[in-house]
Parts: C-alpha cells; sequence; structure tokens
C-alpha cells in the first residue's frame, strides 16, 4: 500500500456513523488492515526473549497497524480527530469512535429495540410513493444491521407486503399466490410492485 492512498477516504464528521463505519471495514479490508481495528495484534512486554524471525514479524505487525491507525485518522475530520489523537493502535482508535458514535452494549441494545419497534410499525401512507416508503424500510433496515441484528429478505419483503396500502391490495394477493416469499428478493418485489 502506498503512503498516500489513490482511493477516496469516507471522511467522519460526527454524523451518519454507522455508514461511515461500514466504508471503513470495507476499506481497511480492501487493504488487508481490518483485523487491526477491529482485534489488534500482540505486543511482547520482553521482546529480548524474541528470534529474529518474530522480530521480523512484530514489526511488520507494527507497520501494518500503523497504515490502519494512519487511514483512520485521515479519515476523521479535525472536529472529530482529538479524540482519537492519544491513540497508539488502531484498535485503540477505532474503539474510542465506536464508544463515543455507537455507544456500549447497552446503548446499542437500546437503539436497536427503538429501530425493531419503528421497524414493526412502518406502515406506507395514503399518496406516499412506492419507491419513498421503501426506502424508510430500507433505511430502518441498514441501521438495525449496523447495529448486528441480522434481517433475513423473507421478513423484509413480508413486512413489506402486509404495510402497504390498501391500493395494492390484488399485486399483493397475486405475488403471495404466485411467488414463493423465502426466495423473492427486495429488489424483486420492489420491481413487481413498481410495475403495478
Amino acid at each position: 500500500m502506498a503512503n498516500n492512498p489513490t482511493f477516496p477516504i469516507p471522511v467522519f464528521g460526527g454524523e451518519n456513523y454507522n455508514f461511515w463505519k461500514i466504508e471503513m471495514k470495507t476499506l481497511l479490508r480492501s487493504q488487508g488492515l481490518w483485523s487491526y481495528a477491529d482485534k489488534g495484534y500482540m505486543e511482547y512486554e520482553d521482546e529480548s526473549i524474541l528470534t529474529e524471525a518474530q522480530k521480523k514479524q512484530l514489526d511488520g505487525e507494527r507497520m501494518k497497524d500503523a497504515k490502519a491507525l494512519y487511514l483512520i485518522q485521515n479519515a476523521v475530520k479535525d472536529t472529530i480527530f482529538p479524540r482519537i489523537l492519544r491513540a497508539n493502535t488502531a484498535k485503540e482508535a477505532w474503539e474510542i469512535l465506536e464508544q463515543e458514535f455507537q455507544g456500549d452494549s447497552k446503548v446499542r441494545s437500546i437503539k436497536l429495540h427503538s429501530l425493531r419497534r419503528d421497524f414493526e410499525i412502518l406502515k406506507m401512507k395514503e399518496g406516499e410513493f412506492i419507491e419513498d416508503y421503501f426506502s424508510k424500510v430500507i433505511e430502518i433496515v441498514n441501521q438495525m444491521q449496523s447495529y448486528g441484528e441480522k434481517i433475513s429478505d423473507e421478513k423484509i419483503v413480508k413486512k413489506n407486503l402486509v404495510s402497504l396500502t390498501d391500493k395494492f391490495d390484488n399485486i399483493v394477493t397475486i405475488i403471495e399466490e404466485t411467488k414463493d416469499l423465502s426466495k423473492i428478493t427486495v429488489e424483486q418485489l420492489m420491481g413487481s410492485l413498481e410495475s403495478h
């Protein structure tokens, strides 16, 4: 990897952390560096016990960690950077950002519970375009997934079918009778409903 990456780095300025996090994970994975932000690497208290090969390997680990840290540092705006200024490893920087902008497990659980409720009560409004309604559903689903929730296409498809307005009743009946809902994708459903 070059010192100056030729690919765009997503920049986090304090909003939409979950989307930035997904982009950064992908970027770090593409560079073979995600494990350094996710799990870190093993340091030794006494390096004098290491063989030359182990020392060389440790130097390589430190270099890759520094590259991951560099990418994370360059992926935050100047207003966010002071929060990770003292982080010495990619894992430390990643955990600081995650703690502050996503919260600990209790906060994430509360946010996820709120998103589940939003998903369950969401209904299409009269006069709302199908594309706009699907966008709302997908946005909630994406947020839930960013908090670790696993949601199958089948669940999303069924949710959409039961929450559409009455004007879609005929096409919903046709879809339910002619298609295997466990095999239809959200995109296929969207296409069928848009063509209606």
